[in-house]
């Protein structure tokens, strides 16, 4: 069933929609939201809500409870390919809880979170941009870390980042829902403006996992899920540029590297010199790398998570 939560006019007779696709089989049961599409140039959990949508709702018996998906938080920046709300300048993850009151923009926010809060689960899934690849991963908030990280063990992905908390993250549609006691895991893998397939569906495997865990799927799930590495507390190391230039490498991330290996360099092209060699500074799993290559001093190059005990 489709329906609509936010309706609102635009200027020259346009209508802007959220709407969600409600599966429910059973009496009872509980409820599974899966959200994506807060950024217009985040494209992964588009394919993940198609195969959700087709998967589960041609097996509604193998269901029980209530699966809702959400697959345009920010339909206008989709349309346009723009991260943020066109027109208004803004990044829809750093405007929640939202105001009723408020912009339209804040109202949107306002009813997504009033219309999704009390939910037993809900998936926010994310995309990196165009500069960075990321291994799939879940990112949980040290503040509820042990609440959420035996949900995310149950995904299977690569990598859960238990990360220190930021201002800027209090105005995102997780810590929002957290706060309510709405569990959320944020889900980031890819790239920006691209669809990596095998990424998404095993996304698509680890959320039936997690759905059978809690008792709602009876249907087929992966059989094996990999057991993530879970780094905790300050382990991430970043590497940035010291340099401009193009950056080339033929590392991918996922991968696991040595002190000193070389990740890449960051050359010129007009002269054909290295201007400077990437290289891990730790033993360790890389989880991002850069994928824009063109980069300045300063870029983030990769993330590594340091193996080692710190």
């Amino acid at each position: 069933m489709i329906k609509t939560i936010v309706s609102t006019e635009l200027p020259i007779d346009e209508q802007f929609c959220i709407r969600k696709n409600v599966i429910h089989n059973g009496k009872d049961g509980l409820r599974f939201c899966v959200v994506t599409g807060t950024h217009g140039d985040e494209l992964e959990g588009q394919m993940v809500c198609y195969e959700l949508a087709r998967i589960v709702g041609g097996h509604l018996d193998s269901l029980n409870g209530t699966l809702e998906i959400f697959p345009a938080l920010n339909p206008l920046g989709i349309d346009t390919i723009q991260r943020g709300i066109p027109n208004f300048d803004l990044d829809m993850n750093r405007i929640f809880p939202g105001d009723p009151h408020g912009t339209m923009a804040e109202q949107t926010a306002h009813a997504i979170i009033e219309d999704i809060k009390g939910a037993d689960m809900v998936i926010d899934i994310h995309s990196s941009n165009l500069f960075l690849r990321e291994t799939p991963q879940v990112r949980i908030n040290v503040q509820d870390a042990e609440w959420l990280v035996p949900f995310a063990e149950h995904l299977g992905m690569d990598f859960v980042w238990v990360h220190e908390a930021a201002t800027v993250l209090e105005a995102t549609l997780a810590h929002s829902l957290n706060s309510t006691g709405t569990p959320c895991l944020v889900v980031e893998m890819g790239v920006g403006q691209r669809i990596n397939h095998k990424m998404c569906q095993r996304l698509v495997g680890g959320i039936l996992n997690l759905m059978q865990h809690m008792g709602m799927w009876r249907g087929d799930v992966l059989d094996d899920v990999p057991s993530p590495i879970v780094c905790k507390g300050d382990r991430v190391t970043f590497l940035n540029a010291e340099t401009s230039g193009v950056f080339l490498t033929e590392m991918t991330c996922g991968t696991n590297v040595t002190e000193g290996q070389t990740i890449g360099q960051i050359v010129d092209p007009l002269r054909g010199k290295v201007l400077s060699t990437v290289k891990s500074p730790v033993n360790g799993y890389l989880f991002t790398i850069r994928a824009y290559p063109i980069v300045y001093e300063g870029s983030l190059m990769a993330r590594i998570f340091n193996s080692e005990e710190v």
